[in-house]
């Protein structure tokens, strides 16, 4: 969905992005709420800085930090017990609980790799489908437990793709939405989303550098120069558009001398 808006909007202006990626804040808040979820249009014009505090629910607590280890690990759920428990407790107070996890660490997942926001809103469709009676309990809590190990699998792809969460967020940046590429091809773009983030780190994030003229051009010029190793299936507007949405990233995610988004 990042790319999507910048391909529809490719002359976005570095706020504009940031205050749409302020809005999605705004569903994960409806997400999160025990009422009914509400139409996302009737919330898209409030925009929430919700995604900037701390969050906490059912004795798990989350911080924007990535590497925090006081998050929910959906992959150390036992969902043969959670099922169980399910079954002898109050199914609709238990199925709320994994409703909430599911959100939180949705909402972490999202915050540090916007191109999972298609995973934002299949679940916004579930709990629609669910509030508007298309799915009993018991169907809504499988449907909960199937979604929270697809989550799982989601954040291990990283270690399949032998890449760090910040590395394969800029690999899927590239990549997303899919990009056919031979197996030569993926390599390629793993490594140049390895060089790039190298590049920037220890050459050009300095402190406060988003806020000269000359060090945002340096960054963007180091992002266009490195991206032009990638495959020469990106074709030229491809790679325009694709430097630019990486840079916007960047921009958002990395304020400089080792802090981001994916720091404490």
């Amino acid at each position: 969905m990042d790319r999507l808006f910048k391909s529809l909007l490719p002359d976005v202006a570095a706020n504009e992005f940031n205050a749409i990626c302020k809005v999605f804040s705004v569903i994960a808040a409806k997400i999160r709420s025990d009422l009914p979820a509400a139409d996302i249009s009737e919330v898209m014009a409030d925009v929430s800085t919700l995604l900037d505090y701390s969050i906490s629910t059912q004795g798990y607590v989350i911080k924007p930090s990535a590497t925090t280890t006081n998050y929910i690990d959906l992959s150390h759920i036992d969902f043969e017990a959670l099922r169980a428990k399910f079954d002898k407790g109050r199914k609709a107070t238990e199925a709320q609980k994994l409703r909430g996890a599911i959100s939180l660490k949705l909402v972490r997942m999202v915050r540090l790799n916007r191109t999972r926001v298609d995973f934002l809103q299949e679940f916004q469709k579930m709990i629609d489908e669910y509030n508007s009676g298309a799915a009993n309990i018991e169907t809504w809590f499988a449907r909960l437990t199937a979604f929270a190990q697809k989550l799982s699998d989601e954040e291990k792809r990283g270690i399949a793709e032998q890449l760090s969460e910040e590395e394969l967020t800029i690999f899927d940046l590239l990549t997303k939405p899919e990009i056919k590429l031979t197996q030569s091809e993926e390599r390629e773009v793993r490594k140049v989303a390895k060089q790039l983030l190298e590049t920037l780190k220890r050459e050009k994030l300095g402190l406060d550098w988003r806020k000269g003229q000359t060090t945002r051009a340096a960054v963007r010029y180091t992002i266009e120069t490195v991206l032009d190793e990638l495959p020469r299936t990106f074709t030229p507007d491809l790679y325009q558009q694709k430097c630019e949405l990486v840079y916007q990233h960047v921009f958002d995610s990395y304020s400089g001398q080792g802090k981001s988004l994916y720091v404490s």
